[in-house]
């Protein structure tokens, strides 16, 4: 556990115990997992392996738009009351907590924060996307500004240098453009402009920024233009540990960084799997989810099966039941690529996400499940083992919400699930 400075801990105590105060009776966002830097927003600094409530103020109930979950940390943005109902761009408040040591979450000092705080920089801003790395954070605002805080130690937070920041800094490279979509990798980050011109900036090493001056390149620390895509419209980016990923309008994916498909790492981006009309995408640190047509795909390696170590691969994927259309990965741990994960008692997804090694769905009727590395509890299921089949988390009274009411997202090690309105 990272130690609080000095009256930090009786702080952050009495802030908790007046979101807990808060807290409706009915629970409505919930969290689980690695806590131990207080990234569970429950008030707490260990781990939990069941859902928790998360401190969110009863004022966002319905109004939470997104979670970005990094390494130990995480972010809300929420709606207006206004505009709840009538767009999917958050334009209220953004909320960070959990660990704060390289000033990632924005609140101009370094502490650790077990609870949601509201970030006051942004009181006088409309920011519509935000992206968590391991340990930095991207804000973007309606007007097309870009604001970064964290740790910038690889020139993640795009500034011409490599220092840390723990106060939202305005990315220069950006000032006379227009920031659309964020997405942040481990120490990476990417950056879609309104013109449809993609950025990458940060470490390096595995191609994830884009094509290097030199192969030796470790990081760049200014924002470089990533080209090799066709004449196509991207509409959104993906990114995780060393990956890096984009998805253009027709549903095609674009692939580049550390190799999730073959046994070589690419500095440009790749079309893969032609065949799939792509909905979604979720990556992780060395598998990735796609979802297509209510059907979800997984790509890479199935890594974790420790509560029956006796399982080969080969029984993992019979028990996946998985369709392999694709190579073998390099690494000899992992099962075969792109793989279809078996209907889910005739349910479709509708939502996907991933942490480093543990991946959530939700279906249409609104039922959340887990699979993956369990080993702090990431999973839901009330312990630490890792689990090879999806399966579903309880989280109270489902009955009460109505179908697909739900929305998931990871972090590193830890999970977030939101009723929607």
């Amino acid at each position: 556990m990272t130690s609080l400075p000095q009256g930090g801990m009786e702080k952050t105590a009495a802030a908790a115990a007046v979101a807990a105060e808060e807290e409706p009776e009915e629970a409505w966002a919930w969290t689980w997992g690695a806590g131990t830097d207080g990234q569970l927003g429950n008030g707490g600094f260990q781990d939990y392996h069941l859902p928790q409530p998360l401190l969110l103020p009863p004022r966002c109930r319905g109004r939470v738009s997104f979670v970005a979950g990094g390494g130990a940390h995480a972010i809300a943005l929420t709606m207006t009351q206004e505009k709840t109902c009538l767009c999917t761009k958050g334009d209220g408040e953004v909320f960070t907590w959990g660990r704060g040591t390289h000033g990632q979450l924005g609140h101009g000092n370094i502490e650790n924060i077990p609870h949601p705080k509201s970030v006051k920089f942004f009181e006088n801003y409309t920011v519509t996307c935000v992206s968590t790395g391991w340990n930095h954070s991207g804000f973007a605002t309606d007007s097309g500004q870009l604001f970064m805080c964290g740790d910038g130690s690889f020139g993640q937070l795009g500034t011409g240098d490599t220092q840390s920041r723990n106060s939202p800094f305005e990315v220069p490279s950006f000032t006379t453009k227009h920031v659309e979509k964020l997405a942040f990798g481990m120490r990476h980050s990417l950056v879609l402009l309104k013109d449809n011109s993609v950025y990458g900036f940060g470490s390096a090493r595995r191609g994830q920024v884009g094509k290097s001056a030199s192969k030796n390149q470790k990081f760049c620390n200014t924002p470089r233009l990533i080209d090799g895509f066709p004449n196509c419209k991207i509409v959104n980016l993906y990114a995780n540990g060393d990956h890096s990923a984009a998805l253009d309008e027709s549903g095609q994916l674009y692939i580049w960084g550390r190799a999730l498909v073959g046994e070589h790492d690419d500095d440009q981006p790749r079309a893969a799997f032609p065949s799939l009309s792509i909905s979604q995408v979720a990556l992780g640190w060395h598998h990735a989810l796609v979802l297509s047509g209510g059907e979800l795909y997984t790509i890479g390696a199935y890594r974790h099966q420790k509560c029956d170590p006796s399982v080969s691969e080969n029984a993992v994927a019979q028990k996946l039941n998985l369709i392999t259309t694709s190579s073998k990965h390099h690494e000899s741990s992992s099962v075969s690529n792109l793989a279809k994960v078996p209907s889910i008692h005739g349910q479709q997804v509708t939502q996907i996400a991933a942490g480093t090694e543990h991946s959530a769905l939700v279906t249409d009727s609104g039922a959340l499940f887990t699979w993956g590395w369990g080993e702090h509890g990431q999973l839901g299921l009330g312990d630490t083992c890792d689990q090879v089949v999806p399966r579903r988390v309880n989280l109270g009274d489902e009955g009460s919400r109505s179908s697909a009411s739900l929305s998931v997202y990871c972090g590193s090690g830890f999970t977030v699930a939101v009723s929607l309105p």
